[in-house]
């Protein structure tokens, strides 16, 4: 199943040549899943031609915050809707997450209550995963066709999955501890309050449960549709 990646921000230059960027980390995540990658840099304006040109799409994570003012986020909205309408399988990942709630009639904001960093424990039913999270924003208003499916104590509306349309999540399974122990240093000093950042370095040996996650996702993708 061929899975076009909307990569719709980059991770610092400086941690790309030991990481890669937001694309390679999801091939990673899902090396093992029966899936193939075609990868399409949406903030640089790199858009597929049809909304048919992937069997399925996936949003990356990104800095900008969905209501920002950028050339890239209309497109990428009317991009959502069309996939979303023709039934093309779309998964978000915390960028990517908030983009499809506003597509589709949500609402994304500042949460009030500041940033989530590091690992954090999320509620999937009867189950509890541990995944990385990094985020200010918040869906804070879901679309009619959203059903939560996971939350926590710091977020409401952190897994939401729309039919067999589409599925996102406001953690980043693709990120590991050690790219967060980076981006720590990199992109969060200066913007996350420094108590925070330390509370979530003293966690980062935690388990993350990024396997979880991964099959999630390649199900979903691989589901049966009519």
């Amino acid at each position: 199943m061929l899975i076009g990646i909307l990569q719709t921000g980059h991770a610092p230059d400086a941690l790309i040549g030991r990481s890669g960027d937001y694309a390679d980390m999801f091939q990673r995540l899902l090396a093992d899943q029966g899936l193939t990658f075609r990868t399409y840099s949406v903030v640089d304006m790199e858009f597929p031609e049809s909304v048919e040109d992937c069997e399925g799409w996936l949003m990356t994570g990104s800095r900008h915050g969905a209501y920002e003012d950028h050339p890239f986020i209309p497109p990428l909205e009317d991009f959502i809707r069309e996939a979303y309408a023709k039934a093309i399988p779309i998964v978000g990942i915390c960028f990517g997450h908030q983009m499809l709630a506003q597509a589709l009639g949500g609402k994304v904001e500042k949460f009030a209550n500041g940033w989530s960093v590091g690992p954090q424990v999320y509620r999937f039913g009867d189950d509890q995963l541990t995944l990385n999270a990094w985020h200010q924003d918040q869906v804070t208003i879901r679309p009619a066709d959203a059903e939560v499916i996971a939350g926590s104590t710091f977020c409401e509306n952190a897994a939401l999955v729309y039919g067999d349309r589409a599925f996102s999540v406001q953690a980043h399974p693709e990120f590991d501890s050690s790219f967060v122990a980076d981006l720590i240093e990199t992109r969060g000093r200066g913007v996350v309050p420094d108590a925070l950042l330390d509370e979530a370095k003293g966690k980062l040996a935690q388990q993350i449960d990024q396997p979880a996650l991964a099959r999630q996702i390649a199900d979903f993708f691989k589901k049966p549709r009519g």
